[in-house]
């Protein structure tokens, strides 16, 4: 089976431009320039890093796979604005019928494939997610499983995972289950807003941890932990935790712009 490689690069907060198989996958769009303000009803997020990359500079894109729509945060301004020039955009349910047009909703455990330049295809898959306690509706969220569609239903078939804005729960460990994750791309940060209560809304570095060891052999990518005034952890607190845990080794950090060749994968996906 013919080998491929994960090329990242951090363009901030959740967002990243994956090369994978031949196609170019854009996560959660954020362009607009640090200082930019959203306000709503009830809290107001700010924004504190500017794009490492901006949206004219990206080339062409295949698909965006969106977590959700619904918060600045991971689909800002420019970002929104960017999705009329994608093909197809991946989504929540309800994010794809807000948005329109080329969405198209999964649901936990549907899939949908894309054709790749060699035709094998790659299968992208809905996860669980859950944006904060059990008590607290932040409305629905989406993970993705990156596998090659030609094997992605055997067991032993490499996946990269790509968590979304979520806390660990058990819904996570039911990735474990049933794929062999070998590139986990995390949401981290333990965001909190103040004004909604006070859990944090994405993965805090500990659950990280629980996350990698839920996915033995899988490298694990850090994104959403830097750019946004909401986050209460950042790299610091991730680099502690892994530290601490024995794991530092298994994790790479992916430098602003910068193209990086993830390892982990020892067949395409």
């Amino acid at each position: 089976m013919p080998t491929h490689t994960l090329r990242a690069t951090y363009i901030g907060g959740p967002t990243a431009l994956l090369e994978l198989a031949g196609l170019r996958l854009l996560t959660d769009p954020t362009f607009d320039p640090a200082g930019t303000e959203y306000r709503t009803p009830l809290y107001t997020l700010r924004k504190t890093g500017d794009p490492a990359v901006a949206p004219d500079a990206l080339g062409p894109i295949d698909a965006v796979l969106l977590s959700h729509d619904h918060h600045f945060d991971n689909l800002d301004h420019a970002g929104r604005a960017l999705l009329s020039r994608v093909p197809r955009v991946l989504t929540t349910p309800a994010g794809a019928e807000r948005l329109g047009g080329e969405a198209r909703g999964l649901a936990p455990w549907v899939s949908v494939e894309l054709e790749t330049p060699d035709r094998r295809g790659l299968r992208v898959t809905g996860t669980p997610a859950r944006h904060g306690p059990a008590d607290g509706d932040r409305g629905p969220v989406t993970g993705f499983l990156l596998a090659d569609a030609a094997g992605a239903d055997a067991p032993a078939a490499p996946a990269v995972y790509i968590s979304g804005d979520t806390v660990w729960y058990e819904g996570l460990r039911a990735v474990a289950t049933r794929a062999d994750v070998r590139i986990a791309v995390l949401f981290l940060g333990a965001a909190r807003v103040r004004e909604v209560g006070p859990a944090h809304l994405t993965l805090a570095a500990t659950e990280a941890v629980e996350a990698a060891r839920a996915f033995p052999r899988a490298v694990v990518v850090p994104l959403h932990y830097a750019g946004w005034a909401h986050f209460s952890e950042g790299r610091v607190e991730v680099e502690a935790a892994f530290d601490a845990a024995g794991l530092s080794e298994r994790v790479c950090w992916l430098e602003p712009g910068q193209a990086t060749d993830v390892p982990g994968l020892r067949r395409a996906v």
